[in-house]
């Protein structure tokens, strides 16, 4: 099974879920707005994509909108704290295989070399 975290009524989250269905996949979706994610798995995620800046969309609007003062984080601690304040930084969906290995976003070539 997958677990496949993002935002209920995020597009791309909505894209991504209906295109696992098709593909057979089973998953349980987890919306990391009413269910924040633990800050252990977002380390971890951060260090599987390539750090931070792999995790976080700084494209986002929510990263736009940040106060500047927040937008130059230094440690985990930093981008953490960002992203306990604001859930939405956070690139959508966040999927999740069984042995732990994620991915961040959505892109149907992508998917199947991770779900490979």
């Amino acid at each position: 099974m997958l677990r496949v975290y993002g935002i209920k009524n995020c597009s791309t989250c909505v894209k991504a879920l209906k295109w696992l269905e098709e593909q057979g996949q089973k998953v349980e979706f987890i919306d990391y707005r009413a269910n924040p994610v633990d800050p252990t798995l977002l380390l971890d995620w951060a260090k599987q994509l390539g750090e931070w800046p792999k995790l976080v969309n700084r494209a986002s609007m929510t990263w736009r909108n940040l106060d500047e003062s927040l937008k130059t984080p230094e440690t985990d601690a930093d981008w953490l704290a960002i992203i306990a304040a604001h859930p939405t930084v956070v690139r959508r969906p966040v999927t999740v295989k069984a042995d732990g290995k994620a991915i961040a976003g959505f892109n149907e070539k992508k998917m199947i070399e991770f779900l490979g």
